[in-house]
This record gives C-alpha cells, sequence and structure tokens, in this order.
C-alpha cells in the first residue's frame, strides 16, 4: 500500500487542539430543597459549588472511611485564635517582632513590623507553641503551617487558628490533607459549598478526613516533619551566612545606624546631598542620610566594592516584556510563577497556574524559563523579595516583574543571594525605587548596585557554600513534603 502520496494523507484524520482560549465548559447539577433550607435558603450557584461536592464524595467514599475533622473520634484537641487586641506599632529595636497570617506560607518569615512592649504585655501567651498546626482564617484563607524551631515563640496576629491534636502524629497528617486540592476545597466551602470568607474553629467541626490507619498517618506524618525539619536546617545555614558577613564587614544592627540631619533642631527629617552624589535622582528617598551611613561603614570595611554587573559575579541580568498571558490546564502549560508567594517552598502550591507552552513557548525558551541557582527579586508593587532558585522549580516560568540575575559561578552566586537578602543589601536595594504610585526598579539599577567583596576570601567562600547547601535541603524538603502529599492522594483514591 502506498503511503507517502498527498491523497492518502488527506484521509488521515487531524487531531484536534484544545483552544486555550474557549470558555469553560457549562456545569450544572440538581438541588435538593433539604439543601437550600440548610443553606440559608441561598439561591445563587456560587453557594452550592460542584468542586467542593465533589471533593466530599471522594473523602466519603474513600477506602479507609471518614470521621469529622474535630468532634466525637475527631483528631482535633482544642483550636482556638487569640481575641482580637489594639496594636500599637514601634519601631525595630524598640518591640516585639509581629508576623502577618500571609507570611505563614514562607520558609524563613521575616516580620514586616513590630509591635511594643507595653501592648506585648496584656497578650503574652500568644506565641506560636510547639507542635501546633496553624492555619490563616480571613483574608487569604487556607494558608496552613505547622510551628517548627523558625515559627516557635514567634508573635502571630489573632487571624492564625492554632489547632492542637490528640495523636502527635495527627499533625503531619491534616498538614497533608489540607495541602491537596481536595482538603482545600472542603476547607475554604461550607457543607453545601459556598464560598466562605472566614474560618472559625467551629468550621473544622463540618470538615470530614479520611480515617487511615495509624500505619500510614504515622509514614505522613513523619514526612511533613522531616520536611519541616530540612527547613529549620536551611534557615540555620543561610542565618548563620547571614552572620559571618555581618561579622566580617563589621555591619552594626540596623536600627543602630546614626545619620546625621541637616538641623537637628526642627522636627523634620531634613539632609542635603552633593552634586556629585545626584545620580540624576531627585527623589528624597535615594538620599536619605541612613543609605549614606551604610555605604560609608560598607566602604571602609570591605575588600571592594563591584557592581553586580561584574562577570565575576553575574553572567545576565535581565527582565521580561510585558505579555498576554494565556493560562491553561497543567497538561498543555508550564508552572507560572508570580511574586506574591515568591517566598514559599511551593508557590501557589496545588493552586498552581499554568502558562500555554504553544502560545508562548518562544517567549518561554527565550525569556521566562527560570534555571537553578538564579538569584530573583520581585521589582514591581512590593521591592525586593529575593530568592535562590532551587532545583525543583526548574523549567517554570516567571512574570515579567521579576528581575533575573544569571550567573555559572557557584563560588559567587550564593554570596551575592546572602548579601541581596540581608538587612543592609534590602536597604540598598529599595533606596532604588522609584514611582508616584506604584513602586518599580529596574535590571539597570541592580545591575549597578554595588557589592562588597570580602578581604577574607575563604569567609566569603564558606557564605557562598552555605547559603548552596541550603538551597540543596529546601530541595530536599520539598521532596519529602511531595511525597507526603503523594500518599495522602493515595488515601483518597
Amino acid at each position: 500500500m502506498v503511503t507517502g502520496n498527498l491523497a492518502y494523507k488527506l484521509q488521515t484524520k487531524e487531531v484536534e487542539i484544545p483552544n486555550p482560549l474557549a470558555p469553560d465548559p457549562l456545569k450544572y447539577t440538581s438541588v435538593g430543597l433539604s439543601e437550600v433550607l440548610s443553606n440559608n435558603t441561598r439561591l445563587e450557584a456560587s453557594a452550592f459549588n460542584l468542586d467542593a461536592k465533589a471533593a466530599k464524595y471522594r473523602v466519603e467514599h474513600c477506602r479507609y472511611g471518614y470521621v469529622h475533622l474535630w468532634g466525637e473520634n475527631g483528631l482535633v484537641k482544642e483550636a482556638s485564635y487569640p481575641g482580637r487586641f489594639k496594636r500599637i506599632y514601634t519601631e525595630k529595636g524598640k518591640g516585639i517582632p509581629f508576623y502577618l497570617p500571609s507570611q505563614l506560607g514562607e520558609i524563613n518569615p521575616r516580620p514586616t513590623k513590630y509591635i511594643s512592649e507595653s501592648t506585648y504585655k496584656s497578650i503574652q501567651g500568644i506565641e506560636i507553641k510547639p507542635n501546633a498546626f496553624l492555619l490563616s482564617r480571613s483574608g487569604t484563607i487556607g494558608k496552613c503551617s505547622i510551628s517548627s524551631r523558625t515559627t516557635i515563640g514567634k508573635v502571630y496576629s489573632d487571624d492564625v487558628i492554632r489547632v492542637f491534636f490528640n495523636s502527635s502524629y495527627d499533625l503531619g497528617y491534616v498538614y497533608a490533607f489540607f495541602c491537596t486540592p481536595i482538603g482545600q476545597q472542603l476547607l475554604q466551602n461550607n457543607n453545601y459549598g459556598a464560598v466562605i470568607q472566614h474560618i472559625e474553629p467551629e468550621h473544622l467541626k463540618n470538615i470530614i478526613i479520611p480515617d487511615a490507619p495509624d500505619l500510614i498517618k504515622k509514614k505522613i506524618h513523619d514526612l511533613v516533619i522531616e520536611s519541616y525539619d530540612l527547613r529549620d536546617q536551611s534557615n540555620e545555614l543561610m542565618d548563620e551566612a547571614e552572620r559571618i558577613l555581618y561579622q566580617e564587614l563589621n555591619l552594626p544592627p540596623i536600627e543602630d545606624l546614626k545619620p546625621k540631619y541637616f538641623d537637628e533642631h526642627v522636627d523634620l527629617r531634613n539632609y542635603t546631598t552633593k552634586l556629585s552624589r545626584l545620580d540624576l535622582r531627585l527623589d528624597c528617598s535615594y538620599h536619605a542620610p541612613e543609605i549614606l551611613v551604610a555605604k560609608e561603614i560598607i566602604n571602609d570595611n570591605c575588600k571592594e566594592l563591584v557592581p553586580l554587573k561584574d562577570k565575576r559575579l553575574s553572567d545576565k541580568i535581565f527582565t521580561g516584556n510585558r505579555f498576554t498571558r494565556v493560562f491553561v490546564d497543567s497538561k498543555h502549560g508550564v508552572p507560572y510563577l508570580n511574586g506574591k508567594q515568591l517566598l514559599e517552598l511551593d508557590p501557589n502550591g496545588f493552586d498552581k497556574k499554568y502558562l500555554s507552552f504553544s502560545q508562548h513557548e518562544e517567549r518561554i525558551k527565550k525569556q521566562l524559563e527560570i534555571k537553578e541557582n538564579t538569584i530573583i527579586v520581585t521589582c514591581s508593587g512590593t521591592i525586593g523579595k529575593t530568592v535562590l532558585v532551587p532545583k525543583h522549580w526548574v523549567g517554570w516560568v516567571g512574570t515579567h516583574d521579576l528581575i533575573r540575575i544569571e550567573s555559572n559561578n557557584l563560588d559567587t552566586i550564593g554570596y551575592v543571594f546572602s548579601w541581596l537578602n540581608s538587612e543592609y543589601g534590602q536597604l540598598l536595594l529599595k533606596s532604588l525605587t522609584y514611582g508616584a504610585v506604584v513602586d518599580h526598579i529596574e535590571a539597570f539599577h541592580i545591575a549597578n548596585m554595588g557589592i562588597p567583596l570580602l578581604k577574607n576570601e575563604s569567609k566569603q567562600k564558606e557564605i557562598n557554600d552555605k547559603v548552596l547547601q541550603a538551597n540543596e535541603l529546601r530541595y530536599q524538603a520539598y521532596l519529602k513534603e511531595q511525597e507526603a502529599v503523594g500518599m495522602m492522594e493515595e488515601v483518597m483514591n
């Protein structure tokens, strides 16, 4: 049979390619009158979410049966959150570090605010305790974490529910459950699927969870605990690297900087700058006195101040161009990373977006694809979030609002990250910000930013190696968590 002629080829049926711009298929279901009455007689479709009902059905029919998370024979022993309290904010060095619910997912959260000690005395006892499951109840609901060496003793707001369990290994088991799409669906919807804006501890009584054998629960729990232990080890290495950096540059705590003002007798920050230091920047924040003091200390104690674009430190510094994004399902796209959850181990988690590969293939290959050990810095909105790309992000793509610092020199990239991620690096980085409404920095700003090289090269290498080792531990932590989530998915199959 001749198969090479055109007539034969035209007989071949073409494979239809799904249109990424097509609307989602229509979803419909029947709703019983009892469901409507039980759901406060709500009639809008959003009150009867099909995905939530399907998730509940999956748990109800899993191989091991199910129990209510909190209640008779349930897993939860106690769930509560502190009462609302008035917060008096103050400066760093004068108050207690205070963490926000949005930081629950961060690997190594750093305080963005500080509350006065007088406020803290009235709320003592709200610090995060060991063996606690932490759950954000307002705003971005459903973010979850477990207490570890990184967070124990830290002060979080009243928008974080603290949950304790009857059995020690229920902690990791429940955490893995809420890391699955089914767990999140049940958490963010009530019994009949209505999307809720707040989670109260009592809501946990309505959530059902597979009642797996103790042996399986313990295996999943141990994997989660191992993952968090690896994160803690990673954080300790990062902190130790930064401590050495401060020691070698003789950097005082940043709150101890003593800026000099033009006239200190008036209740107004006022200062001057030399024309030679203007750098064509007329915005006051660029010339703030604390910036000048920090630069003087760094210059006096480093071996050499080198621009980041120097070939010893980087090969390429760039951002992607703006473009219209086409998102598709996971089978036809590439995981898409934005700046909002950049500091998390698995940004966006189960709720990842996927950028269409067929629609953006050339742009992905040339601009957007993320490489291992690339330094990423957010350059719009929230300026300066900095991360060193771990192995499990390789092949993902990032938004155009991320500045990428690529380097093939593994002897310096970890050191550069440690500097940019330090408080001094962040201070100098954010001084480059421009914009009246939305803050912004450009790739060329960072390219010309000075990076201090240490006089002691062995210490510089030690900092670099600790950072790279910490990044590898984060990859191992990700693998452990994914293994735990995979076992949880098997329980529900």
